[in-house]
């Protein structure tokens, strides 16, 4: 009875904390976090490319807006061919 085998025993000092269980698991916290910030992102690009601001500022001297012609009529929409002939059935 002399010779039992004791297990030494760590001395604990103070009182025990309890350790907190994570709200995310750890291995797929990185995933979280990088799906967030992109869902962010995501809402101010809308946001931002959704809203209408005029245009400020005054018009430049000597500006007529009477003879400000739009980009899409100012344009030639119609399609050649190497012969010179229209390609766009719209407009034959």
């Amino acid at each position: 009875m002399a010779n039992k085998k004791n297990k030494p025993r760590e001395r604990q000092i103070g009182k025990n904390t309890v350790q907190k269980k994570p709200l995310i698991d750890p291995k797929y916290k990185n995933a979280f976090w990088t799906a967030v910030i992109v869902i962010i992102l995501v809402i101010f690009f809308i946001i931002n490319n959704t809203r209408y601001v005029p245009d400020s500022g005054p018009y430049p001297p000597n500006y007529d807006p009477e003879k400000h012609q739009n980009p899409n009529t100012s344009l030639n929409h119609d399609l050649y061919g190497m012969d010179g002939t229209s390609t766009n059935t719209s407009h034959q």
